[in-house]
């Protein structure tokens, strides 16, 4: 596994250069990368090249993890559910960015749409589920049958809902039209689920609601560093958030441009690409929270939920108010040193 090229010329007296940056190749990257702004951002701290790292053929969520712990790229994105358990499991990460609530659009619950049996969350009982442990996948359907009275199996107790854990996207999709399972979950806007979205083959049986603990907390969005790498570079992660922000900004309002650019740089049809940006449950382009304090407070409120309502790995490993509040690198929140809300 590839590492991230470091170097030693000091910019202050506690930062330094680095020549040569990894990133996740992912619909606002390639933006990024195509349109200069990567250039222009990084360049003003010394970093030269901006290299995409695609997530490769095995397709495995959570692969982004071991990624940055590994330094094979030096930054990533989970959503805060996921990226809570990967530092509870030992990750010496950080957060450096923290979105806006989700909302309801982002992970529904989906079935086949001929699959006549099952029209809402009261049909699964008894039903298989299939989808990744460690994702909104699950995240959001245990919240949602969880309330619906028909909670999923965990390995501390036999749910209404059978568990499948599968962290392939394209199986479970797969599972679910050839009717090995009979539900997943997913964001409709990441490229494994929608083709067969906009084909018709998938239809939504439940949403998390308004105020649900996934919508409000769980289901936020987050980039992470390690530590080591967000202590010595954080120029270097200014420069990365500055540059989402503009690409952003620029995306939403150039829309048909944008979709171009990422039709060819992830090799997708142009539909897929402008649904990508446009669909209310997209996350890429998502406004960030400024405030490390409601951050901090969206992960204990979830952890306390997930915990109280039997989340098997949350029980078993979960982080103090302590590890929390350290976890949220408060340096690029607002009022920060390297913040770019300031």
């Amino acid at each position: 596994m590839a590492g991230i090229s470091a170097g030693g010329q000091p910019v202050g007296a506690a930062e330094a250069v680095l020549p040569s940056i990894n990133l996740q190749l992912s619909p606002w990257t390639v933006i990024a990368q195509e349109k200069g702004i990567f250039k222009e951002e990084f360049d003003k701290v010394g970093t030269k090249q901006v290299t995409l790292i695609a997530s490769g053929a095995a397709e495995l969520l959570g692969a982004e993890a071991a990624a940055v712990g590994g330094g094979a790229i030096a930054i990533a994105q989970r959503m805060i559910y996921p990226a809570t358990i990967h530092r509870a499991n030992g990750l010496d990460g950080v957060l450096i960015w923290v979105s806006e609530p989700s909302n309801r659009y982002r992970t529904p619950i989906l079935t086949r749409v001929d699959n006549a049996s099952v029209n809402s969350a009261k049909d699964l009982d008894g039903k298989k589920f299939g989808s990744s442990r460690i994702s909104c996948y699950w995240s959001a359907p245990f919240e949602i049958l969880d309330k619906a009275g028909l909670p999923l199996d965990t390995r501390n107790r036999q749910g209404r809902v059978r568990y499948e854990s599968i962290d392939n996207p394209t199986v479970a999709i797969s599972a679910v039209l050839s009717g090995a399972t009979d539900a997943t979950a997913a964001h409709l806007a990441a490229g494994h689920f929608t083709g067969a979205w906009l084909s018709g083959k998938l239809k939504v049986v439940a949403r998390p609601g308004d105020d649900s603990v996934y919508v409000n907390h769980a289901g936020r969005v987050t980039y992470f560093a390690r530590r080591d790498f967000a202590e010595k570079y954080p120029e270097v992660v200014k420069a990365f958030l500055l540059a989402r922000e503009r690409t952003r900004e620029w995306a939403l309002d150039h829309v048909d441009e944008a979709a171009e650019i990422v039709a060819k740089g992830t090799r997708v049809p142009l539909e897929v690409a402008k649904f990508q940006i446009t669909h209310a449950g997209e996350w890429e382009f998502m406004a960030g929270e400024a405030n490390a304090g409601r951050a901090r407070q969206s992960l204990k409120a979830f952890q306390a939920w997930y915990i109280a309502n039997g989340d098997d790995i949350l029980v078993d490993h979960k982080l103090s108010d302590e590890q929390i509040d350290a976890f949220v690198d408060e340096k690029f929140f607002n009022g920060g040193k390297y913040s770019i809300y300031n």
